[in-house]
């Protein structure tokens, strides 16, 4: 595709939105398309499922995609598989160098488990997806393993995951080019109780370029 082989002008983006911190977004991405996520602030965890728009119950699997990969890690090249073994999604661009894919989404009841019983009533990702969600007579039957954009979860010699400061500056980008038609779901990571966004949740912005 073009949008793969030169330096997308922004100024040609069909999209160009700045997302608050801790919001949701949902959007079809066309095939051939290109999505560009811009962490604005640095550090700002971007939690986001994929799901075939031809079939919702076709969508993002991080253990296929660790398995074709060999890499527990998503960068620049790596394709995005679905539970039924298609290519949802390339990785086109990457200027962050690595992002999880293992350490899941907030939740009330992770943050409880986590943190206290008393952060149970803080508002977390799980939440901001089901919001989204509903839109598209979809719920928590829908909610599978995602990924984790501009977060650093490296794994311990134990084989336990960690949750560190993350390695994103402000501006780092990563452009995703469709290989089908696709409903993109973001929750902008509102979690303060952990180093993946600084403890501090930002804004970021999307961009999408027509092939």
């Amino acid at each position: 595709m073009l949008a793969t082989l030169v330096e997308l002008d922004p100024q040609k983006a069909i999209y160009n939105q700045v997302l608050p911190a801790r919001r949701p977004w949902m959007q079809l991405i066309k095939k051939g398309q290109t999505l560009r996520i811009v962490d604005l602030g640095g550090n700002q965890a971007v939690d986001v499922l994929i799901y075939n728009a031809a079939d919702t119950s076709d969508r993002y699997s991080a253990p296929d995609t660790i398995r074709m990969q060999g890499n527990i890690f998503i960068t620049t090249g790596t394709k995005l598989y679905s539970s039924d073994g298609n290519v949802l999604m390339t990785v086109v661009k990457d200027t962050c160098g690595k992002h999880d894919t293992s350490g899941g989404a907030c939740s009330r009841e992770s943050n409880s488990v986590r943190y206290g019983l008393d952060k149970k009533w803080l508002h977390a990702c799980v939440e901001n997806y089901l919001y989204a969600l509903k839109d598209y007579d979809m719920g928590k039957r829908d909610l599978v393993s995602n990924i984790n954009f501009f977060m650093n979860v490296p794994v311990s010699e134990d084989g336990t995951l960690e949750i560190v400061d993350g390695i994103s500056d402000p501006g780092s980008t990563v452009d995703l080019l469709a290989e089908m038609d696709v409903l993109f779901l973001i929750s902008n990571c509102p979690q303060i109780n952990n180093p993946c966004n600084a403890y501090n949740p930002t804004p970021i912005q999307l961009m999408i370029w027509d092939a």
